[in-house]
């Protein structure tokens, strides 16, 4: 068929006028709804390993290598990120608890025994400097950014950045009280404040508090990956999606109640939240909704790290699960 002419546009200009005429516009294309999500026992995901380590467990990645703290025992147990195989045990100190991060050629432990800070070297597992600082026994108080460790000291909110080159404190700044988590992504420091309801965004170049964003009620876990900053909210049952541009809550996710101890992690296409009871949820970071929950025993730390997620799945068992499977999961 040819079009001669202006006739097309005078077609497309009537058919729109006639509309208008009659009082009519036309229909938006309609959004398409979000599928509920589909609730599982955690038995239908088989593991690809399950790495057999007595708990409680605090986990980290770091390197290529899974880190896992043994408070009891004073140990951090190395786990190969590929084959889920434990390579080493390294007597870290007495009480390891604010969490574990990697640099510097070696691995950094806030310990709650004697309080300090340990540095391990990683190659002969040999604590090579314990810092005496103040220590805040929360798992994940400790970071690594701008060639500094970064530890939350004490509950006062006081934040302390330590010199690798030296082993010792060179500055401190101070944030909300009760801060209990930290991060480090996206050219930042995140922390999360539970009493305040509110996220703090610091420069780790200026050593300064640079914004505070308001979050759901009682932040209690902390993840950067997929493109935002994801705040687990323990007290309405909510996810916090944070726009790194704008420094505000984009979206609020309902995830459902929380047990204590839940965490959350980004990362492989998913935002993933894990808590006693509930093992693992899966937030779809395209549709900001959850898709999949999975329920059932184990649940609490959880790690994205080496094309896997780690969670804990009893009292003993750390399974590494594919996210592929995962998400095939029916």
């Amino acid at each position: 068929m040819s079009i001669v002419g202006n006739r097309l546009p005078l077609l497309v200009f009537g058919t729109l006028f006639g509309l208008a005429a009659a009082g009519q516009t036309p229909a938006p294309e309609d959004k398409k709804p979000v599928p509920p999500p589909m609730q599982l026992e955690f038995s239908r995901v088989k593991p690809d390993t399950v790495v057999y380590l007595s708990g409680p467990h605090v986990m980290a990645a770091a390197d290529d290598a899974l880190w896992v703290l043994n408070r009891a025992a004073g140990t951090a147990v190395r786990v190969e990120g590929k084959s889920g195989k434990v390579v080493q045990v390294i007597a870290v100190g007495k009480e390891p608890c604010a969490g574990v991060t990697s640099g510097f050629g070696s691995l950094w432990v806030g310990l709650c025994g004697v309080p300090g800070l340990a540095r391990v070297d990683v190659k002969t597992g040999a604590v090579t400097a314990t810092i005496k600082t103040g220590v805040l026994g929360e798992p994940r108080t400790i970071a690594n950014a701008a060639s500094s460790i970064w530890l939350v000291t004490d509950a006062k909110g006081t934040l302390t950045r330590f010199d690798p080159a030296a082993n010792a404190p060179i500055a401190e700044m101070y944030v909300a009280a009760g801060t209990n988590r930290m991060v480090s992504g996206q050219g930042a420091l995140w922390t999360t404040s539970p009493g305040a309801n509110q996220v703090g965004r610091i420069n780790p170049a200026s050593n300064l508090l640079v914004e505070t964003i308001k979050a759901g009620k009682a932040p209690a876990s902390v993840a950067v990956g997929e493109g935002s900053v994801w705040v687990l909210n323990q007290g309405d049952g909510t996810v916090s999606r944070v726009d790194t541009k704008t420094n505000k809550t984009a979206e609020t996710i309902k995830v459902g109640a929380i047990a204590p101890g839940g965490e959350i992690a980004a990362g492989e296409g998913s935002v993933w939240v894990s808590a006693p009871g509930t093992p693992l949820i899966r937030i779809d970071p395209r549709t900001n909704a959850v898709a999949q929950q999975f329920t059932g025993t184990g649940g609490g730390a959880l790690v994205v790290a080496h094309g896997a997620v780690w969670v804990v799945a009893g009292a003993n068992e750390i399974w590494r699960l594919d996210p592929k499977r995962v998400e095939a999961t029916r």
